[in-house]
């Protein structure tokens, strides 16, 4: 078992979590769609080269993003990898996945 982290922007949060439940993630027993988000600020810089979503250039932004913490079984990560990736709107969505022990 694993647990993805992901920080969305607030105006795609239910695209994107909707993406990444449909393709497995959130599952616990008899239940589905399981999710737990705080909302927050993130920063960034997009430097030459870069293609930001929001933002501008050399400049440091500031986005109100939300959290999305869920479970995802071993055998449905790679999918909800390419379902997250998919669905988001940054360039390079800022995502961590845990294993979880146990």
């Amino acid at each position: 078992m694993y647990k993805l982290v992901v920080f969305i922007p607030k105006s795609h949060f239910e695209q994107v979590k909707a993406a990444v439940c449909n393709a497995g993630a959130g599952r616990s027993g008899n239940y589905d769609h399981c999710t737990f988000s705080t909302e927050g600020i993130g920063t960034f810089r997009p430097l030459k080269g870069a293609k930001p979503f929001t933002g501008k250039l050399n400049k440091i932004n500031k986005v109100k993003e939300v959290r999305l913490e869920v479970l995802v079984e071993a055998k449905a990560l790679k999918k909800v990898i390419r379902a997250l990736k998919s669905s988001h709107p940054y360039e390079e969505p800022a995502f961590d996945i845990y294993k979880l022990a146990g």
